[in-house]
């Protein structure tokens, strides 16, 4: 074993456990509003300034820091991503309790088809959920966002705020690992299993388990979590699905699709019953699926059917068990 493994596991078994943290507790609707110079903060793409903003939710106040975040939106978006970085000895008592440091995902755009986009991704992260525990949780907020450089004009838009990966590691019982690689061998066989279905499911094709380039740290668009046992994949960033189908999303040109929306298994090679198991795993919450794309705020009935009938495609295909099986060890990666 590498003796990165080996100190990791050794940071797992002496690292005390971290406090309960009730953000991500509750599925509920969250009502905040953010205040600050929103307009002045969205130039900084260059520098990621952070910003003095006033964070309002459950009758309290926060006076936060608050910069941009991510790569790839900053070139498509115009509404962009933030980090909210919280004072943690300030939050005691109150929905943030045990916050530092919280991703915040917005809209691409103002606009009512970026808001919906943004609940689909919302959902995808939550169809995870349904599946295993190894996934990120997310909460769902109604926002305000109120531009002090510019007279106190407000945005009333959708967003939802990301597990941090620690609070993910801790709940797994592990820690969040920065391997600049990793051998399939070393990964939980099953949790990847699922992950490719899962993806496959979405019409996920931005991910992978390579560093990406300029990166410290595989892997593309996952944390890896890293046991006493083994190592999870946890898949983030569902933005580029076929399920969400977002304007500037485009498929990878070498898959020679036309469209984010067509789907393709980039799973690894691995033993057919790890992915019978996915595979049965997925269809046995069909149901639980359908339910939570019905229940989404924002969307209309024709919006939700829509979603509906892109999920129903995998499952009438996973009704033919064997030949989708078949489908997906000819498309698997050796």
């Amino acid at each position: 074993m590498p003796a990165v493994r080996i100190a990791l596991i050794s940071a797992i078994l002496l690292a005390p456990p971290l406090p309960a943290a009730p953000l991500f507790e509750d599925s509920a609707v969250l009502e905040a509003a953010l205040e600050g110079p929103l307009a002045e903060l969205m130039r900084e793409t260059d520098s990621h300034e952070q910003l003095p903003f006033v964070l309002h939710a459950q009758d309290t106040e926060h006076a936060i820091k608050v910069r941009l975040r991510g790569k790839s939106r900053l070139r498509v978006c115009d509404f962009l991503p933030l980090r909210l970085n919280f004072r943690k000895s300030e939050v005691s008592g109150t929905v943030f309790a045990e916050q530092d440091k919280l991703k915040l995902v917005v809209p691409c755009h103002t606009s009512e088809r970026a808001e919906k986009n943004l609940i689909e991704e919302y959902a995808v992260y939550r169809l995870f959920n349904l599946l295993t525990p190894a996934s990120y949780r997310v909460r769902l907020l109604r926002m305000t966002f109120t531009d002090t450089a510019r007279d106190g004009e407000s945005t009333h838009l959708h967003a939802f705020l990301l597990e941090p990966e620690e609070q993910l590691a801790a709940r797994l019982d592990g820690q969040a690992s920065e391997l600049p690689e990793v051998s399939l061998s070393w990964l939980d066989a099953n949790q990847m299993a699922l992950v490719y279905v899962f993806q496959y499911l979405v019409g996920n094709l931005d991910w992978s388990l390579v560093r990406p380039q300029g990166e410290k740290a595989c892997c593309h668009n996952g944390t890896l979590v890293e046991t006493e046992t083994d190592i999870l994949y946890v898949p983030y960033d569902f933005d580029l699905t076929g399920f969400v189908d977002a304007p500037y999303a485009f498929p990878p040109p070498e898959l020679r699709l036309d469209s984010v929306t067509q789907r393709r298994y980039r799973g690894f090679c691995t033993d057919k019953e790890y992915v019978e198991h996915a595979l049965d795993q997925i269809v046995a919450r069909q149901p639980e699926m359908s339910a939570l794309i019905r229940s989404l705020p924002v969307l209309s009935d024709k919006d939700k059917e829509r979603r509906l009938a892109y999920l129903d495609q995998f499952f009438r295909s996973a009704e033919d068990r064997e030949r989708l099986l078949k489908r997906f060890e000819k498309r698997c990666i050796d």
